[in-house]
């Protein structure tokens, strides 16, 4: 009889990377060592919004495959802000 418990889910740490202009080595070393340490902890580094730039630096290094990379979502999936309407046509009449 197998009294071990799967082990539970870990916890999702979400890293914003979008504002990463010129990635680097460093950038890359960094971000590896935060993954280990969050796996260490119980958690996984998930990163968001990544340039492509970054990922194909992850790609050179070998390394994307092992980090959590969310594909970069366009402008159209972004949420809008409270109040933030489109601008419409002037020249149609408001409904």
């Amino acid at each position: 009889m197998n009294t071990q418990r799967p082990p539970p889910e870990a916890v999702p740490i979400v890293c914003d990377v979008g504002a990463l202009v010129h990635p680097d080595v460093g950038v890359v070393d960094s971000l590896a060592r935060l993954h280990l340490v969050a796996k260490r902890l119980g958690y996984r580094l998930e990163l968001l919004d990544t340039p492509q730039g970054l990922r194909d630096m992850l790609d050179l290094v070998g390394v994307r495959s092992v980090l959590g990379v969310e594909p970069r979502r366009q402008a159209e999936e972004r949420e809008e802000a409270p109040g933030v309407e489109e601008e419409g046509d002037p020249a149609e009449p408001m409904a």
